[in-house]
């Protein structure tokens, strides 16, 4: 068995886009007919350049080769160019392009993935969602308003969630790390309060910040909401300062959660060894894939740290992440995305029940793909998956982060 062809397909969800502006599916064909599904989260350039990204890596490392060698692809790509490091850009396109390779094997052997990585170590897996827009809510308003917040948690908590995630602290800016400004820290607490007022003991309040605050800065803050006992203080600040986030973790006491926007596991072994983190979040369409991401939970695992799977993207990378959660014994959870999309582009084949996933026993991913849907809603636009503002935050009128939507008329 050899892999053949590549096809991918870039689709963006219908508005308000929740995981993202677009989302960069491929397809690899064998020699003998199987085909296997991937999804690259790879940001940091626009979806045309990606393609000739992803159609160089399959083309140069793995075109010709048994879907089995994952371990003699990956090394390939990642030594290419006399690099042997970690390249955000390649590392995306892989990462695709190796889940694939694993919905392929499970397929041609009959099993799911996780057969294939050890076997299922979790009957059922704990999910956690972000806080979004309940149909009442005045979407703008929403994002800075801590009864809404409130309302959408309660709602979660009734629908089994165990776990919501917010991120009230500031801009999402690219000038990030900054000092908070005083109104986003009583902001913070305000949502936190009203969450955890809201929700009691049933529900863990998961803290984000998208990496965007000083070292100082992330110290107030997190002193400042340790009383409502979050779970975890997301990317407290830039991901790749290990040492500050470190001394970020020993300040304020909360578990400090990383891992969204690293790469491999040369990137997570010092989060780890320097104590900068316990709860790690690889996004298995960046982080090197499947492989690469069972890999980072082993180490974790001899830290005693935790993994919660990252997802701001499409549900092809949610089904690897299952898989990979149902072979770890350190898992904490796994984030989803509930939208009407996401269920369609894989016709209901994965659901969150009750707060929990059930690892699927069926072939490979387990999930089946809505091709024709997901050509049918092509991306047109010119902006990036994910982008920061240029704006620096505003410390008179005050900051809100509209939880990753792109406007509501793309």
């Amino acid at each position: 068995m050899k892999l053949k062809d590549l096809d991918i397909i870039v689709t963006a969800p219908p508005a308000p886009g929740w995981g993202g502006r677009y989302w960069i599916l491929v397809k690899l064909t064998t020699d003998n007919g199987i085909t296997g599904w991937g999804e690259c989260y790879a940001a940091s350039v626009g979806p045309d350049a990606m393609r000739a990204v992803i159609t160089d890596v399959f083309s140069r490392h793995m075109q010709g080769e048994n879907p089995e060698n994952i371990e003699l692809m990956f090394r390939r790509a990642y030594s290419s160019g006399f690099t042997q490091r970690p390249d955000l850009t390649v590392m995306g396109a892989f990462s695709g392009l190796e889940i694939a390779c694993w919905d392929i094997l499970g397929k041609a052997r009959e099993r799911p993935v996780w057969a294939l990585l050890g076997g299922r170590m979790n009957e059922r897996i704990r999910a956690y969602t972000y806080l979004y827009p309940l149909d009442r809510h005045v979407m703008l308003d929403f994002w800075t308003s801590a009864e809404m917040a409130a309302e959408s948690a309660a709602d979660c908590v009734a629908r089994g969630y165990t776990a919501i995630k917010v991120d009230p602290a500031g801009p999402y800016t690219m000038r990030g790390g900054h000092m908070p400004a005083m109104s986003d820290i009583s902001m913070s607490v305000a949502f936190c309060r009203a969450i955890r007022e809201a929700v009691g003991d049933r529900a863990d309040i998961l803290f984000g910040t998208h990496g965007q605050f000083t070292t100082a800065g992330a110290i107030r803050l997190g002193r400042a909401i340790a009383p409502y006992d979050p779970l975890w203080y997301e990317e407290p600040i830039p991901p790749d300062n290990i040492a500050q986030m470190a001394e970020v973790a020993r300040a304020t006491g909360i578990p400090v959660a990383t891992g969204e926007r690293l790469c491999t596991k040369a990137e997570f072994a010092p989060v780890l060894r320097q104590g900068a983190a316990s709860i790690l979040q690889p996004a298995l369409g960046r982080a090197g894939g499947i492989w690469e991401a069972k890999k980072i939970a082993i180490m974790a695992e001899a830290y005693n740290a935790q993994l919660a799977p990252h997802l701001y993207a499409g549900p092809v990378e949610w089904a690897a992440n299952i898989h990979l959660a149902a072979s770890i014994p350190n898992l904490l959870m796994i984030e989803t995305i509930e939208t009407p999309f996401h269920n369609a582009l894989i016709k209901g084949s994965l659901r969150v029940e009750n707060g929990f996933v059930t690892p699927p026993e069926t072939p490979g991913l387990g999930i089946e793909l809505d091709e024709a849907l997901a050509r049918a809603h092509p991306y047109r636009g010119d902006g990036l998956h994910l982008e920061m503002q240029d704006a620096p935050c505003d410390y008179v009128e005050g900051n809100a982060f509209q939880g990753g939507a792109p406007p509501l008329e793309q």
